[in-house]
């Protein structure tokens, strides 16, 4: 517990300081700072009291003053065009952030950093102080671009994370919960021979989305058998791709769990070729619970993430982390839900 007005080693108050004094949580006098609607007119006056009396100059305003401050955030995506405009995961994120900070004076800059030389570009424009912080999209776990960022001080906030030790400030889903969600829901419905499409296994998410999976066929008494695993890239054509290798290696399958809906669309491609009926000899669970979920035929069963909802939380933590720097990195994880559709 900080002590009512203490100030910081530099003599100046730390965000803490103030929030104590006003006797509110840190995250709120950051709200309050960043002129967020999300906080009421008699906090939000307790907080501006706190700040008045104790002198704080919030982090960005000290920025401003000393004429460092860039008012702008980049959205870096290291995938290609086509994954970008491909996947409605990608738009969703973006709405969400863009909703994030359109109360506060950010400007948004998307980057896509396909090759090393576009990330070294980054790097290069990241270290001239052309942005006050980063969010980073879809990052691969061999990807030393937040760690590079993290070393150059600049506040950074992943969708995901690299594993389960992430140190870099991140909102990720319960992919594990969602993944063990969708194979118990088919395994209730009388399902018993239930295969998987992955993801990219060099990203965490695929890897705990194939965790989950694994979990709830040893829960219904069956065994993680290697050869009803088929990998994909999380592309509509490598769902295709799989879903014909898992019905080559067992022709008597009966249920599919794809680890996105757009390798589940890929896979209902495929099931229709092969003249299986969904859902009456193939059940199909997706995961995203995407537009692409509702437009299917039959309408695909999805794990729902709060892709949007995680897009305002990323921009928040970010401000935060703008704010006050030297802060501790925020570890928020989302719950999933299962929608349940045609498809099973």
């Amino acid at each position: 517990m900080v002590a009512r007005g203490r100030t910081s080693r530099t003599g100046q108050p730390t965000l803490e300081e103030v929030a104590a004094h006003a006797g509110v949580g840190r995250g709120t006098v950051s709200r309050v700072i960043n002129n967020s609607p999300r906080v009421r007119d008699t906090t939000r006056e307790l907080v501006q009291r706190a700040i008045a009396e104790l002198g704080y100059i919030p982090n960005r305003a000290a920025r401003a003053l000393a004429g460092s401050r860039t008012d702008a955030v980049a959205l870096v995506i290291p995938e290609t065009e086509k994954r970008f405009f491909a996947e409605p995961y990608f738009s969703d994120v973006l709405h969400g952030v863009g909703t994030g900070l359109a109360d506060t004076e950010m400007q948004l800059l998307l980057t896509l950093v396909r090759t090393e030389k576009e990330r070294a570009r980054f790097l290069q424009y990241a270290r001239a102080g052309r942005v006050d912080g980063v969010l980073l999209v879809s990052v691969h776990g061999s990807d030393p671009l937040p760690d590079l960022l993290a070393e150059m001080g600049l506040p950074t906030v992943l969708s995901g994370r690299r594993s389960a030790g992430e140190p870099v400030s991140y909102v990720d889903s319960d992919n594990v919960g969602g993944a063990r969600s969708a194979v118990r829901h088919l395994a209730a419905s009388g399902r018993r021979r239930i295969g998987t499409i992955t993801g990219p296994l060099d990203m965490y998410v695929a890897q705990c989305r194939l965790g989950g999976y694994q979990e709830a066929v040893a829960g219904a008494g069956g065994a993680a058998d290697p050869s009803w695993t088929a990998h994909g890239d999380f592309t509509e054509e490598s769902g295709r791709r799989a879903m014909t290798e898992l019905l080559a290696r067992h022709p008597d399958l009966d249920a599919v769990f794809a680890a996105s809906d757009v390798m589940a669309a890929g896979a209902l491609h495929s099931l229709r070729a092969a003249g299986r009926r969904v859902p009456e000899d193939v059940a199909v669970v997706g995961f995203d619970d995407s537009p692409i979920a509702r437009h299917t035929d039959p309408g695909l069963t999805s794990v729902r993430q709060p892709v949007e909802e995680m897009g305002r939380a990323m921009a928040r933590v970010l401000l935060e982390g703008i704010d006050d720097p030297g802060a501790a990195a925020q570890h928020v994880v989302l719950p999933t839900e299962l929608v349940r559709r045609a498809s099973s």
